[in-house]
């Protein structure tokens, strides 16, 4: 039997993000688990309000996304706990600028530059909804098809309300084939 235990996201475990965006002239980052795929090429971060990152994403309308392994995810957790207004993370990560603008983390396994679209407010939140227009990865992590082979790229995936990272998994069936006869 099935218990209510009231509104909770209950959707995670979520790919665990580096957001990078330009704030007066300099890199800055911030943690984000509050994210998710809303069509083929586009994407929504939802980050609090107050979050520093957040003046130089409107200010700039670009950010990249940088999915975390475990080799980053000290640094990664780092510049989730402190403040880019009370604090300068912008040498955290060895970075470079991307082709619309937005710091790209150069140790992340794939990063994707990204344009805002549209923020969509809700209380305490700004979520960006953004249009990926790059996406960068390590040429190792390819399969033969040039695409992207997940069961090498393992990213750290984030899960509330424990606030627990968790490593990925194996891969378990094919899509689109288990529910055939």
């Amino acid at each position: 039997m099935k218990k209510d235990i009231g509104k909770s996201i209950a959707l995670y475990p979520t790919p665990l993000a580096v957001v990078g965006a330009m704030v007066d002239g300099k890199p800055n980052w911030v943690l984000v688990g509050h994210l998710g795929i809303i069509g083929h090429d586009h994407l929504m971060l939802s980050l609090a309000a107050p979050h520093y990152t957040n003046k130089g994403i409107k200010a700039n309308g670009v950010l990249s996304v940088n999915l975390v392994d475990e080799d980053m995810l000290k640094k990664a957790d780092y510049v989730g706990c402190v403040s880019g207004s009370k604090e300068d993370k912008s040498e955290v990560f060895a970075y470079h600028i991307g082709e619309k603008g937005a710091p790209v983390i150069d140790e992340a396994p794939l990063s994707m530059e990204c344009t805002v679209e549209d923020i969509y407010e809700t209380k305490g939140f700004e979520s960006f909804i953004v249009t990926i227009d790059y996406t960068l990865a390590e040429e190792a992590l390819l399969n033969g098809d040039g695409k992207i082979d997940y069961t090498k790229l393992k990213p750290v995936l984030f899960e509330m309300p424990t606030y627990s990272y968790l490593r990925t998994g194996d891969v378990i069936g094919k899509c689109m084939t288990l529910g055939k006869k």
